[in-house]
């Protein structure tokens, strides 16, 4: 962002600045109670237990707080942001965190339906059918709510031709939720995962359908927030350099850690 969009990156943080701060706080508060738990006994591992599920609550619900303060729009004049502190503390950006919650929550129960078998396979498909239906409905509440309360956003996807085209987008989301249901009634292992990650694809699908072709609503488009062509440039190489890289080394740690994790298995 900072590279190939500046003027971006510079509104977004000076708008969205607590918001990213607590959800790093969390981020950070994890990741040191992932490494305290291994290292504490048995009387100390409850606490650092609680530390890595709160500091996860904290880092998602502010992400999705900051996603909702940005969809909301970021005033701007002159290249500088024109808002208050507390501008992204508003009743839609409190309520995108707890829907990404849910988000996530369905992601995480159905990796572990995928990942896991027994009792703690049993539990995730009664709670991941609660964790599906609720998803749904949030995805109906922000698709009223963002065209109710931004009349560009209600005529992008409600005027002619657009309603024929864009129609597919929340058909896929109503049959994808269907599919989920039935995959956990038929207690299929792998197939909620590609369904809930089809879901939020088709959701942030959504988001990008609206705001299209701003990148800092309401009216900063890509253009104008573009870098020099110099500096897009020695982007473009570093990516077709590094993302490969990345690529290679995130799908051989998902091919060591295939299949099943059962009692009694491990690295040590």
């Amino acid at each position: 962002m900072l590279a190939a969009f500046p003027l971006a990156y510079s509104l977004i943080l000076s708008a969205l600045y607590l918001p990213l701060v607590l959800m790093l706080t969390g981020l950070i508060w994890r990741g040191v109670a992932f490494e305290f738990r291994f290292k504490a006994d048995e009387h100390h591992r409850p606490f650092w237990d609680r530390a890595f599920t709160c500091g996860s609550y904290v880092a998602t619900f502010f992400q999705g707080v900051a996603l909702g303060a940005f969809i909301d729009g970021i005033p701007a004049g002159n290249g500088l942001h024109s808002g208050g502190l507390l501008d992204w503390l508003t009743p839609f950006s409190l309520f995108s965190g707890i829907g990404l919650l849910v988000a996530y929550g369905l992601l995480g129960g159905t990796w572990l339906i995928m990942k896991t078998e027994g009792p703690l396979q049993d539990r995730m498909f009664a709670l991941t059918r609660t964790i599906t239906l609720a998803l749904l409905a949030i995805i109906a509440v922000v698709s009223l709510w963002t065209p109710l309360a931004h009349p560009t956003v209600a005529e992008r996807w409600f005027s002619l031709p657009n309603l024929l085209f864009l129609a597919p987008v929340p058909v896929l989301v109503v049959l994808t939720g269907t599919a989920m249901m039935a995959a956990l009634r038929r207690r299929c292992h792998a197939m909620p995962f590609s369904l809930a990650l089809f879901l939020l694809f088709l959701g942030y699908s959504g988001l990008a359908i609206s705001l299209w072709p701003n990148i800092v609503p309401p009216a900063l488009s890509i253009r104008e927030a573009a870098a020099p062509p110099q500096s897009m440039g020695f982007t473009l190489v570093g990516a077709l350099l590094i993302i490969p890289v990345i690529l290679s080394y995130t799908g051989w740690s998902y091919y060591v850690f295939r299949g099943k994790v059962r009692a009694g298995e491990g690295y040590h």
